[in-house]
């Protein structure tokens, strides 16, 4: 009979490489995300590093982990510790980075009124949610909106030392914006040198610390704040919010366009008011805007759709009395599809980065 092999790391190892981390197609041992292994008698202990905290498929691979572990002769028990540590996105060399920012999401439309800022707030709060650090800059100059979604309509940026800003913070997310330097009611005015100015403010003289992910909600449109934007700091990549409906398709596809030729990844396309959930009513749905535009769009342009999100008045009503509905109503249809919505999102990111 030959003699079994001895039970230790590079056994515990070996068995491990054949398994993959399914987003990467790459094996966890050598994407360096099996560490700290130990042996305790017929116990084995490792720790498992995911690539974002809101990896979607975690429990399927710590099963997938635990059974090919205890392949081994003489394992009884597996004991996975899950950790996450983002990668760090490839920078360009003409853009500056951001200190201790490793993904910026750009969160973008072509038209207004689709919902941007909506998923966006919801976006940056579901990631925290699942465990990530997260900022968001409110880079719509002219409509901050941000503020009011995450319950922070009264707050006000300190400025430290250095006339570096504070970001004010609430549901997880740090954040700043337009709307904590101006009064309720002041337009703000102003031509395109300005707005870059502002913009480049909140990126770079602000103190975020570490952040695993910093949201850029822009404002509608292919204008200065788009360019700003792509042209200062390296993106992760933009995310293109829509609805169903043929004209704001239409626009989406020019702002989708607008990143492509400013060398901005295409993280995908979110189809956003997809279908409308009356509250008496919760297993109907009314396609007031049109069904199956943004799955076309996302074919035609060879980017993923990234999600659905339903309309319903929670999530109107969570906008207007700032606590997001991925807090207020984590059950519904609308929270659900968001959280599927930044499990796809850390996922594209992490793709990204690592390939």
């Amino acid at each position: 009979m030959p003699t079994p092999s001895p039970l230790d790391a590079a056994a515990v190892l070996a068995v491990l490489r054949p398994v993959q981390d399914p987003e990467l197609q790459k094996s966890l041992v050598d994407l360096n995300m099996i560490r700290n292994v130990a042996i305790s008698g017929s116990t084995v202990r490792f720790t498992l590093v995911l690539t974002t905290p809101a990896c979607p498929l975690r429990e399927m691979i710590v099963e997938d982990c635990q059974k090919a572990v205890k392949t081994l002769a003489g394992v009884e028990t597996v004991d996975v510790e899950v950790t996450a540590e983002t990668p760090q996105q490839k920078g360009l060399p003409d853009r500056q980075g951001i200190d201790g920012v490793k993904n910026i999401i750009a969160v973008s439309s072509g038209k207004g009124g689709v919902g941007k800022s909506t998923i966006a707030v919801n976006l940056a709060v579901a990631l925290a949610q699942a465990g990530a650090k997260v900022g968001l800059v409110d880079a719509d100059i002219y409509g901050p909106n941000a503020p009011n979604m995450l319950q922070l309509a009264d707050a006000h940026l300190t400025v430290l030392e250095g006339d570096i800003l504070e970001p004010a913070f609430n549901h997880g997310v740090k954040l700043v914006s337009m709307a904590f330097l101006i009064d309720k009611d002041q337009p703000v005015i102003w031509r395109g040198p300005m707005l870059n100015g502002i913009i480049r403010r909140f990126l770079y003289d602000v103190q975020w610390g570490d952040l695993d992910y910093l949201l850029v909600d822009l404002p509608p449109g292919t204008g200065d704040a788009q360019l700003t934007l792509a042209q200062a700091v390296p993106m992760a990549g933009a995310v293109i919010v829509t609805t169903p409906q043929t004209v704001a398709l239409l626009d989406a596809r020019k702002g989708l366009n607008m990143f492509r030729q400013l060398g901005v990844p295409i993280l995908g396309l979110v189809e956003n008011m997809s279908y409308f959930v009356p509250p008496d009513l919760p297993d109907r749905r009314y396609d007031i805007f049109g069904s199956g535009g943004g799955q076309k769009a996302a074919q035609e342009l060879q980017v993923p759709l990234l999600g659905c999100v339903p309309l319903e008045i929670a999530l109107r009503e969570g906008g207007d009395e700032g606590v997001p509905i991925v807090v207020s109503h984590p059950q519904s249809a609308s929270a659900q599809a968001l959280t599927a919505l930044a499990q796809q999102v850390a996922a594209r990111v992490s793709i990204a980065a690592l390939t």
